[in-house]
């Protein structure tokens, strides 16, 4: 009867130890959820203890508090595992990833108070000192049951072999992996190869051919051309009926200012080469016309003298600004694309309150490129090269601009003021209620109703800006960069972005309905292919000779899905 107790012991121990090792994640937030799998690290583990108490061993205090820390980081590596991906919708990427962590924890972190944050980090330690204990004292109840246990040793040896051969053999890998967690041995390979490669020379042949940059921009009439990258603003907003319905209005709002500007607008989707996050991978994708969907193609594009939109807008006498108010401190990659001027947060010249980790609102950001580079008399900063095409005339402008306020958490949200002028100095903000929005501490797990707030602001201000700031004659593509994290695009969503070209100029407009892309703002089942397809198309658009295409398009592009 003595021995009841211990088999009891034994078996919940094992239970323990296999759940901490092949939880899942429960979506949509970063909790973990138990699963009924088994954990291939835990079998092997079971079988060397069940050995060495064979031997007549047991784990010392020294060899338990080793095996138990192991066990912590093994756990923690597992986390992570299942849990980037469910929140971001891509895999782990150690190398990319890792080097922005301390970032993507700031961000985070920005709209709390510091005493969230404070028992945020402490709530962290206490978690992974119980769980330091947990680990260690299911390990000791485990070794000694199978000291004295002789027939539980047989047994755990037996069942450790068998799955462990079951796993090995790779019989009905469909069944084995609804059998099995993934192991994290498996992650700690992908890793080394990923690392691997990325510390690899690789030649830029590597890269594949890039667009022909070699036409004119004729077409544009020295039009100023302004790319808005829509942070997170992905497919999601037009495939998801509930968020395409709660959008509507804000969208109507937007093609209402296009009408009564005397613009058009015309929409299409392209595939982004990231999801949840890595914008770069984007910009880079469509500013030179080369598939950045492997971080390291994107590694390696910046140490090549690639041509890109930017060189060519500047070959044709267009000043190039990067107007990007994401950047709070140096970026040397930035060199690659060479922009006659790049504005990170600190040069726009904004004075009103913080929201968020990002700071400035798209609204003041776009108030600030309006009164530095875009009005017809717009000085930019002193030092700063200035071309001219005549006297008292400005060079007309290629604009890029990545927006923040739509980055997740997607709080708190700036409200929009009718006032573009009380928008840089903050004067038209009310402080109780700026103060009311930091205080509301942002939601991971529930993220649709912050996401819905922050595309509604995206509409207000594209609006307002359209209706009576943004010059007549230019050419403004609207392009999500990627689909938002996870938790609001869904399970096992597509790659796609929607991009909306607006112009007042009858020729674009005429070769845009040409090509097939859809008017108003609905893609309206238009793809083209991979954005970095993109990049070749707006060349050959905005070129005096532009011959439509007949057949699919380049890149392996569809003209139309269903």
């Amino acid at each position: 009867m003595k021995a009841l107790p211990q088999w009891g012991l034994a078996l919940l121990s094992l239970c323990v130890l296999n759940a901490l090792c092949a939880f899942g994640n429960d979506w949509p937030g970063a909790l973990p959820r138990f699963e009924w799998t088994l954990s291939v690290e835990f079998a092997l583990l079971v079988g060397v203890l069940a050995l060495c108490a064979m031997r007549g061993r047991a784990p010392s205090g020294l060899a338990l508090n080793a095996l138990a820390l192991l066990a912590l980081i093994w756990v923690g590596l597992h986390y992570i595992d299942v849990t980037v991906p469910a929140l971001l919708g891509r895999p782990f990427n150690v190398w990319w990833d890792g080097r922005h962590a301390w970032a993507v924890a700031a961000m985070a972190m920005a709209s709390w108070t510091p005493l969230i944050a404070a028992t945020v980090l402490a709530v962290a330690l206490l978690s992974a000192g119980l769980l330091f204990f947990v680990l260690r004292e299911a390990l000791r109840v485990l070794g000694r049951g199978l000291l004295r246990l002789p027939a539980l040793r047989i047994i755990c040896l037996t069942l450790s072999l068998a799955l462990l051969s079951v796993w090995m053999s790779g019989a009905g890998a469909g069944h084995r992996d609804e059998m099995f967690a993934r192991p994290v041995a498996s992650m700690l390979a992908d890793q080394a190869g990923l690392l691997a490669r990325a510390l690899s020379p690789r030649g830029e042949q590597a890269l594949g051919p890039g667009p022909d940059f070699s036409a004119d921009l004729d077409a544009l009439a020295g039009a100023d051309v302004v790319i808005v990258f829509a942070e997170a603003y992905g497919a999601v907003t037009v495939d998801n009926a509930e968020l395409s319905a709660r959008l509507a209005p804000g969208r109507e709002r937007l093609l209402s200012a296009l009408r009564e500007s005397g613009r058009q607008v015309f929409s299409a989707r392209v595939t982004s080469p990231t999801f949840g996050g890595a914008s770069w991978l984007a910009h880079a994708a469509l500013l030179s016309g080369i598939d950045t969907r492997d971080p390291d193609d994107y590694r390696l594009l910046l140490t090549t003298h690639r041509p890109t939109l930017v060189s060519h807008f500047a070959h044709h006498g267009y000043r190039t600004v990067g107007w990007m108010p994401g950047l709070q401190s140096a970026w040397p990659e930035g060199a690659f694309f060479g922009f006659d001027r790049l504005a990170g947060l600190h040069d726009l010249g904004y004075s009103g309150p913080a929201f968020g980790f990002w700071q400035v609102p798209d609204q003041a950001a776009m108030a600030a490129l309006m009164l530095q580079e875009l009005s017809p008399v717009a000085m930019p900063q002193a030092g700063l090269r200035r071309a001219a095409t005549g006297a008292g005339a400005r060079a007309p402008r290629f604009v890029v601009f990545p927006t923040v306020t739509t980055h997740a958490p997607f709080h708190p949200v700036a409200p929009y003021l009718d006032n573009w002028h009380d928008v840089l100095d903050g004067r038209g903000f009310d402080p109780d209620r700026v103060a009311a929005l930091r205080a509301v501490p942002a939601s991971w797990s529930d993220a649709v109703p912050a996401y819905v707030q922050a595309m509604r602001y995206q509409f207000d201000w594209l609006s307002g800006w359209l209706a009576r700031q943004a010059p007549h004659d230019a050419v403004i593509i609207v392009i999500g960069d990627h689909q938002p994290v996870s938790a609001v695009s869904g399970k096992g969503a597509d790659w796609d972005v929607p991009v909306h070209l607006i112009t007042s100029s009858t020729l674009l407009s005429a070769r845009l309905q040409a090509e097939g892309w859809a008017p108003g703002l609905d893609p309206a089942g238009v793809h083209l292919g991979a954005m970095q397809a993109l990049t070749a198309r707006l060349v050959e658009l905005f070129s005096a000779c532009h011959c439509r295409r007949e057949g699919p398009p380049p890149d392996g592009a569809v003209s139309s899905r269903h």
